[in-house]
């Protein structure tokens, strides 16, 4: 079924904002991109997404094989005792790793990527573990070449913490007949995403699938 995602504003990267735009989105393609009213107009029948604040191309993760594979996600039932951020460094080397509590973290931090607008990321995964999980995801495996470094710190779930503006951080542009990778954030306009962040994610769609939505 062809999908509209509409936004009071869509930010394609290499084209020119729209306003009280929308993307349609036909399987895993992008069908069109522009003003709500002409894309409804021309798909009839299309059913309609509509999303607050800023709709976007999906971001990219530089340090993803670091953040799953020198972090541990905690499992929810674990937030009380552990928190709910990643542990690194001394907190990681104190905890009792088993196989299977690895992997249920690999599989939290790719979910906490999609829920930070993440659709690819970049580098080599020769974990086996890593490996296959990250395919079953459907995340798109882009190379790490001219990756920023860590700047300050470790790294983040939050891709806008180094790219420090949408076209950086961003995978790829939206162009029709791209791949529909996109992300929708609750935030006023393309200047305030990098002071709010990727936590303002409130819809990440990877290859035309709605994969998270924060409600």
């Amino acid at each position: 079924m062809l999908t509209l995602h509409a936004a009071p504003l869509v930010l394609p990267v290499g084209a020119p904002p729209v306003a009280d735009g929308a993307v349609a989105v036909e399987g895993d393609t992008v069908a069109a991109i522009g003003p709500y009213d002409e894309v409804a107009a021309a798909h009839p029948g299309a059913r309609v997404r509509r999303w607050p604040g800023v709709l976007t191309p999906g971001l990219r993760q530089w340090h993803a094989v670091w953040l799953l594979t020198r972090a541990y996600h905690p499992d929810p039932r674990e937030y009380d005792e552990l928190g709910d951020r990643p542990l690194t460094g001394e907190r990681l080397a104190a905890l009792v790793m088993t196989e299977t509590r690895r992997a249920g973290s690999v599989r939290r931090g790719l979910q906490q990527m999609l829920s930070h607008g993440t659709t690819a990321v970049a580098g080599t995964f020769t974990d086996p573990v890593v490996s296959a999980a990250v395919a079953r995801s459907g995340l798109r495996v882009v190379s790490a070449l001219r990756a920023p470094g860590i700047l300050v710190g470790e790294p983040d779930l939050d891709p806008f913490r180094e790219a420090f503006d949408l076209p950086g951080a961003a995978g790829a542009p939206l162009a029709v007949g791209g791949r529909a990778d996109l992300a929708v954030f609750d935030v006023p306009d393309e200047a305030a995403l990098p002071t709010a962040g990727a936590g303002t994610c409130v819809a990440t769609v990877l290859g035309g699938r709605l994969v998270h939505r924060r409600r």
